[in-house]
């Protein structure tokens, strides 16, 4: 059994990554801001510090001597050298959480790359943004009010840059796609669950979006796949893609959740170029961001120990039990797609 330091321990995948770990009869601490409130399960220990201020804390945490140290919330390179600092001399891996955001393919998706398209699946050694911070301004602040870890500089590639250049410290870097179950902090799915849950006859897409493909993974497999690869020395300077094997289109993933929750309206795509205002989002949705996750499967035998319909039904039922606290009622102008519909039937089918 291994010593393991979890750093963003209780948030949204580390609430199901702790009793893993625990579970396996790991030595088990936890980083923990003074100020958190979510429960800790059983015998592990607390330190208190904030991430953001890791030097602080750097006494107590190399005095636990942990052999495996995960960090669930880097976000910046300034992060992971002090983390790296803290850690270098102590323990015998780390293992990063990053994200598929790093992909050129994404960059292309959010319109900061030209030139052609990424060809798929994306693999672990598909070329990377050419750009860094790929998000605008606002939205990083948005996500900081949801995540109290992001840093304003937010951007795994120089994360992955730092912790892999490190030439002392072992490190996984596991890439981890766009994660839904219960707990989801931005409750990506209340959209289309709450047009289900209010009897819509239609849910409307544009095409492209209706097209568009992209890598999931549900909360509790994802915490699966970062345990196996925290505990298996065979990942040690490895990087992973972690993703369901099959990337689903988002029209898809609307019906699979209507079938769950007994929902039998239609999923209308619309024209890119007939589409309301309300529909169009600034993305180029013809470079899809389909996924291999063969790797980690290969190397670690990492299969998911929750299927796709359990996962489906879970997050269904946590979303319905806690909606999110502030709704934007204007995302749900149910007068406009009626009218739409009614006036320009022509422009939509059935996806």
């Amino acid at each position: 059994m291994s010593r393991i330091l979890v750093i963003g321990g209780t948030g949204f995948i580390g609430r199901q990554l702790l009793p893993l770990l625990l579970a396996e009869g790991h030595e088990l601490a936890l980083l923990r801001r003074t100020e958190a409130t979510t429960p800790m399960p059983g015998g592990l220990r607390a330190i208190v510090g904030n991430r953001q201020r890791l030097v602080e804390s750097a006494k107590e945490l190399r005095e636990f001597r942990p052999d495996v140290v995960i960090d669930l919330i880097l976000s910046a390179g300034a992060q992971a050298r002090a983390m790296m600092n803290v850690f270098r001399g102590i323990a015998s891996r780390v293992v990063v959480a990053s994200s598929m955001d790093v992909y050129r393919a994404c960059g292309i998706l959010h319109r900061l790359e030209e030139g052609e398209l990424e060809p798929l699946p994306l693999t672990e050694d598909s070329p990377l943004r050419s750009k860094l911070q790929t998000y605008p301004r606002a939205q990083i602040d948005f996500l900081k009010g949801v995540f109290g870890w992001l840093d304003d500089e937010y951007d795994k590639i120089p994360v992955e840059r730092e912790v892999m250049n490190d030439p002392e410290l072992p490190v996984t870097v596991l890439r981890l796609p766009m994660i839904y179950g219960p707990g989801d902090p931005l409750h990506r799915w209340h959209p289309t669950l709450k047009r289900m849950d209010d009897a819509r006859p239609f849910i409307l897409l544009t095409a492209s979006f209706a097209a568009w493909r992209s890598p999931r993974g549900f909360v509790n497999n994802v915490a699966h796949a970062i345990a196996l690869a925290a505990t298996n020395e065979r990942a040690t300077g490895r990087v992973y893609n972690v993703a369901e094997q099959e990337s689903f289109s988002e029209a898809e993933w609307t019906r699979a959740i209507g079938d769950v929750v007994g929902w039998r309206g239609r999923v209308v795509s619309v024209p890119d170029d007939d589409a309301p205002d309300f529909l169009k989002v600034p993305a180029r949705f013809e470079q899809h961001w389909v996924a291999d996750s063969s790797r980690i499967r290969r190397e670690l035998g990492y299969e998911e120990p929750i299927g796709r319909s359990e996962s489906i039904a879970e997050t269904v039922q946590w979303e319905r039990s806690n909606p999110p606290p502030n709704v934007d009622q204007r995302r749900f102008n149910y007068v406009a797609e009626d009218n739409f519909i009614e006036h320009r039937p022509g422009s939509a089918r059935e996806s």
